[in-house]
């Protein structure tokens, strides 16, 4: 019954990703599983599409345009949440983000800037999507603070953070669900510690290699 909730859980948040992103750049994400700057470089380019696609409805005033941008806004803001993740979670893992932090960083001062000066130019139709606008505008302003920070103290803080995350679930654990916790920690590091183990060596017991 849990593997069933948990593969219904999985094709509802592929379903989500699917939603602010399209087929193509789902597949292109799905190249960068194991290059998180990569990735992140990927997610500031479809933040960049979508604020230039808005760019391009709102210079041609056409019928339904303020649905689109309602739509792309949402998307966008989504992206950038997700570009959040992306870093929190490479950080976690001891991953070099460097080169993808700064592109966000790039990025995000540009987007900014372009949707500050939509939000001050007060289109006319500007109250249909005032709401996702500045939700956009709140979103890239705190990712951008988070792309200054230094990585170094980003990364304790990131860290702490899944520490008490993961006491405040542990407390609500039944003494069984903590023990089988205990368990599998256990036997991942037991595992861990046989990988390190010495590599077998094809000399016979007791034999010495002479020097040179």
């Amino acid at each position: 019954m849990k593997l069933a909730l948990l593969a219904v859980l999985g094709v509802a948040a592929f379903a989500q990703d699917r939603d602010f992103l399209t087929a193509d750049e789902v597949d292109q994400i799905r190249l960068t599983a194991e290059d998180p700057a990569a990735r992140l470089k990927l997610y500031s380019l479809f933040a960049r599409q979508r604020v230039d696609m808005i760019q391009s409805m709102l210079a041609k005033d056409k019928p339904g345009r303020s649905g689109l941008i309602h739509q792309t806004l949402d998307d966008y803001t989504k992206i950038i949440e997700t570009i959040d993740v992306v870093v929190d979670d490479a950080l976690k893992r001891g991953k070099d983000l460097t080169e993808g932090i700064g592109a966000v960083a790039d990025a995000e001062k540009e987007m900014l800037e372009a949707l500050r000066k939509i939000e001050e130019s007060k289109p006319k139709d500007m109250a249909r999507y005032q709401f996702v606008l500045t939700n956009a505008i709140e979103a890239t302003t705190d990712s951008l603070e988070l792309a200054q920070e230094d990585l170094a103290a980003r990364k304790t803080a990131v860290v702490a953070k899944d520490a008490e995350q993961r006491k405040e679930r542990e407390a609500l654990m039944t003494p069984q669900d903590a023990k089988e916790r205990r368990d599998l920690a256990a036997k991942k590091e037991e595992d861990e510690a046989k990988q390190k183990r010495k590599a077998p060596t094809l000399r016979r017991k007791g034999e010495v290699v002479k020097k040179q």
